[in-house]
């Protein structure tokens, strides 16, 4: 067959081709050989080897194949496109990885397969739990995501030879005592200064240690283009030093949890003209804060709460701005609010808590219906005026309001004829608003946090308040029938009313109840119920009621109760041994009852191992106290660099992903004097068992607890010496071994108790010298009263120590009172008296004030009781 001179030359270039082909694999690296053939839809195709190296990374981490839904679709009998979390290129290469939340554990090195991938630019590990060291080694990626990983330790050099950085994120979830990353070597400014690229960075958690100039110049010197700044909980010192001002791109600042050792907020933070976000709480921070800042129009967050020193006021608001969320709890700010805030038109969260603001409450800010308010706290204040509840008809987003503990009268009456019903409330809180009626909530379908406490509410209870929240509400009232159908109601608070009538016997076998506060009202009766094996309670406080009766043997169901506080009613009953085998228990409560009998848990060897505050004062108990229980209080026998380090307080989480808690409450006597913690550290531990009728000698085991602070015997029966043990209490704060019939002398062991403030061992029959010891020498003649062989400082012979009566017990006051020979002048004590009057009158007469008292008072024992664990720590 003839061939056609133009045919020729093309089957030369074809032939060609095919052997140019092979040359361009090599030279070129296209891996003609090496394709998979998978197609990803637009004639792209996965390059087998990088489905080796991915498959290779899969079989070298552990993870959760019933959680995975990524890691778990990689396997060779699947396409390529349906792995989950890989997006290839044009070319077949990886160029993003995302395994995030998938419950990877276990760490990898430097030597892992994922750092052979050579085209990737983007990976995201976070949430998961690697628990190792970050390792060397990644590619020049554009977007590195670490984030609550549990990566630890020292944050590898290589880290700032990524050039191409425009977005890093270490942060962690920190938790005192965790190991956390960090930066020392390199430090932060090694390493972001080749970093010039980067928008945003995240290290929250990151330990940094950095004064403020140090930090603020290591970012603005090397980063310019920066967007975002987080740097919580970084330890990092203020002031904030003006040369982030060169970062003229920021938008969002979020430097909350750093010690600013007491700086104030400076003026410049006004001039970045981008800034959306500015979150600066729990820094220390004080003085007056900058009202231009409230000015930026591009301002949307801004958090300054927990800065106890920060003053400062709310300006005049113009229209247009572009504020959705304003937080200032816990600072100094004072003033009024004023009415310009309804010009806020985006405001989504106003949170207020225990500030300073005072007059009345804008109605501007009620009357607005274009306002997206769905969170108003303004709780612990000073605003005054009365509320009608009805006039917040109109912001129909409104999911949260609260207006506890202010001077505000509260017209109850929600439900408006002429307005439509509100039926987005999910959390009301009314708590001493003067309240004297229920609010009409019967068309709050969502509610399910309602607090009602200290009113003044009385009469009967409406039938349709267990209707509301469908069946969900979590904290509310009380009623006899339809409660039992509120299946989810979890919390029930009720204190400081004058509710009366008995409990509801439907209410206490709520098998989703966990908390139920009823302290400080009239309610008489017995503790009604069957409490079943499917019990939640938590926490059950009746205490300061007229109950009587028995303590129902069925709430040994309640497994999971750590606070029993039944105190101060008329119950009558023995010790309530059988609630042996709750393990949980932290707080017991019995305190002036009409409780008889021994006390003790026979045949345990695990009574109560958590026990805390044990409170029996007040009672007729009698007979010896058993040592086997105090062995097993193991939450009081704890080493000191055990659990003490580890200081929380006793509260219940309202849902299981919500920021609601309800914290729990106790009056302890202590010092003499009775104090409510308004929040009970998990540290604090006390042992009242005064003014019963116990004999016997006191038990030496009582010196294992050693992480006691208040011990309180005084007003029984004990013989015998005191045990020497009791020196090795170093915590103890206050002992009270007055009116028994302890004999001997004192041990001068009780001379090491360095922490012991009150000490009072008066009308025993102890003899011998007082020994010598710093604490010991600063009691006062008070103390050894009563006791007369007993000499030496600070006794002396115009004050001998039985030359005083111990004054009686009527069995239900604790009064250590003791009559005392007056042989001085009176005008100190009358200079005394009249300055203690000017104190406690306005304790006595004011509720606003008694309630502030004591919640500082809280702070400052919370404060004290930490510190002291610091000392004795180091």
């Amino acid at each position: 067959m003839e061939v056609s001179p133009l045919s020729l030359p093309m089957r030369i270039k074809l032939v060609s081709w095919l052997y140019f082909l092979p040359l361009c694999s090599i030279f070129f690296g296209i891996h003609v050989a090496l394709v998979s053939g998978d197609c990803l839809g637009d004639g792209r195709v996965c390059l087998e080897d990088e489905m080796m190296l991915l498959l290779q990374l899969k079989s070298t981490l552990k993870f959760n194949d019933a959680a995975s839904n990524k890691l778990v679709s990689w396997n060779q009998s699947t396409h390529c496109c349906s792995w989950g979390g890989v997006i290839w290129d044009a070319t077949g290469h990886v160029v993003s990885l995302d395994l995030s939340s998938e419950f990877i554990s276990g760490g990898f090195n430097g030597s892992s397969s994922l750092f052979n991938l050579q085209h990737l630019q983007r990976l995201n590990l976070a949430n998961n739990a690697f628990s190792s060291q970050i390792p060397p080694g990644f590619g020049n990626l554009i977007y590195l995501n670490l984030s609550k990983a549990e990566f630890y330790g020292q944050i590898p050099m290589e880290i700032s030879g990524l050039t191409r950085l425009v977005t890093i994120d270490f942060s962690i979830l920190y938790f005192p005592g965790l190991p956390t990353p960090k930066l020392e070597n390199p430090n932060l400014r090694m390493m972001v200064q080749n970093l010039s690229e980067l928008r945003e960075l995240y290290l929250d958690g990151v330990n940094i240690s950095a004064q403020g100039k140090e930090w603020c110049q290591a970012l603005s010197s090397s980063v310019p283009n920066l967007h975002v700044l987080s740097l919580q909980s970084c330890y990092l010192s203020g002031p904030l030093d003006s040369s982030l001002l060169k970062l003229r791109s920021l938008s969002s600042i979020r430097l909350d949890h750093n010690n600013f050792s007491a700086a104030p907020v400076p003026d410049f933070l006004a001039n970045f003209s981008n800034l959306t976000q500015l979150r600066l709480s729990s820094c220390g921070l004080n003085g007056a804060f900058p009202e231009k800042i409230f000015q930026v129009r591009t301002l949307q967050i801004l958090d300054l709460s927990n800065n106890m020193l920060l003053q400062g006021s709310l300006p005049e608001f113009p229209q247009g701005g572009s504020l959705e969320t304003l937080v200032l709890s816990d600072t100094k700010f004072s003033g009024i609010l004023p009415d310009s805030m309804g010009n806020l038109k985006r405001l989504t969260i106003i949170e207020l808590v225990d500030c300073d603001f005072s007059g009345p409450i804008p109605k501007a800010m009620a009357n607005l219906t274009q306002l997206s308010l769905n969170n108003l706290d303004l709780s612990s204040n000073k605003f005054n005026g009365t509320v009608d509840l009805s006039s917040f008809h109109k912001l129909g987003n409104l999911t949260i309001l609260s207006l506890s503990y202010n001077n505000l009268s509260i017209n109850a009456g929600l439900a408006t004829p002429a307005l439509p019903p509100l039926l987005n409330f999910e959390a009301l809180k009314l708590a001493s608003c003067k309240l004297r009626a229920f609010p009409v909530l019967s068309t709050q379908s969502r509610l399910t946090y309602l607090d009602l406490s200290d009113n003044q509410i009385s009469g009967s209870i409406p039938s349709w308040i267990w209707k509301i929240g469908n069946g969900s509400l979590l904290c509310g009232l009380l009623k006899q029938q339809s409660i039992c159908n509120a299946t989810y109601l979890q919390v029930l608070d009720l204190s400081d009313n004058a509710f009366s009538g008995t409990i509801p016997s439907c209410l206490i076998q709520n098998e989703a109840l966990a908390v139920l506060n009823l302290r400080r009202n009239k309610l008489i009766g017995n503790i009604p119920g069957e409490l079943g094996h499917m019990c939640s309670l938590q926490t059950l406080d009746l205490n300061e009621n007229l109950l009587d009766g028995k303590i129902p043997k069925s709430l040994a169901n309640c497994e999971a109760l750590e606070v029993l506080n039944l105190g101060n009613n008329g119950m009558n009953d023995t010790f309530p041994f059988w609630l042996k085998n709750i393990s949980n228990l932290r707080v017991l409560v019995l305190r002036g009852n009409k409780f008889h009998g021994h006390i003790g848990c026979p045949d345990s060897n695990s009574t109560w191992p958590m026990l805390q505050i044990v409170d029996l004062a007040l009672n007729n108990f009698n007979g010896v106290l058993p040592e086997k229980c105090f062995s097993n209080w193991r939450a009081m026998m704890a080493g000191e660099d055990d659990a003490q380090s580890k200081s929380n307080y006793l509260r219940f989480k309202i849902l299981q992903f919500s920021r609601l808690y309800y914290q729990d409450a106790v009056t302890v006597t202590s010092k003499g004097k009775e104090i409510e913690f308004l929040k009970v550290l998990t540290i604090f531990t006390s042992i009242d068992f005064s003014c019963n009728n116990f004999q016997g000698e006191i038990p030496k085991d009582i010196g294992d607890l050693k992480l006691l602070y208040v011990l309180n015997l005084s007003s029984n029966g004990f013989t015998g010496r005191i045990p020497s043990s009791i020196g090795q209490l170093r915590q103890l704060e206050s002992l009270d071994l007055s009116q028994n019939k302890l004999s001997g002398e004192i041990p001068a062991q009780l001379a090491s108790l360095n922490f012991l403030s009150v000490l009072n061992l008066s009308f025993n029959q102890l003899v011998g010298r007082i020994p010598t010891g710093n604490q010991l020498q600063t009691c006062l003649e008070n103390s050894y009263l009563g006791n007369r062989g007993l000499c030496g400082f600070p006794l002396n012979e115009s004050f001998k120590a039985e030359d005083a009566t111990p004054s009686t017990s009527d069995g239900r006051h604790s009064s250590s009172r003791k009559e005392i020979k007056w042989e001085y002048n009176i005008a100190p004590e009358i200079g005394f008296v009249t300055g203690l009057g000017i104190v406690i009158w306005p304790l006595v007469l004011s509720r606003r004030w008694r309630r502030c008292y004591y919640k500082h008072v809280d702070r400052i024992l919370s404060r004290i009781l930490n510190h002291q664990n610091k000392r004795r720590a180091s």
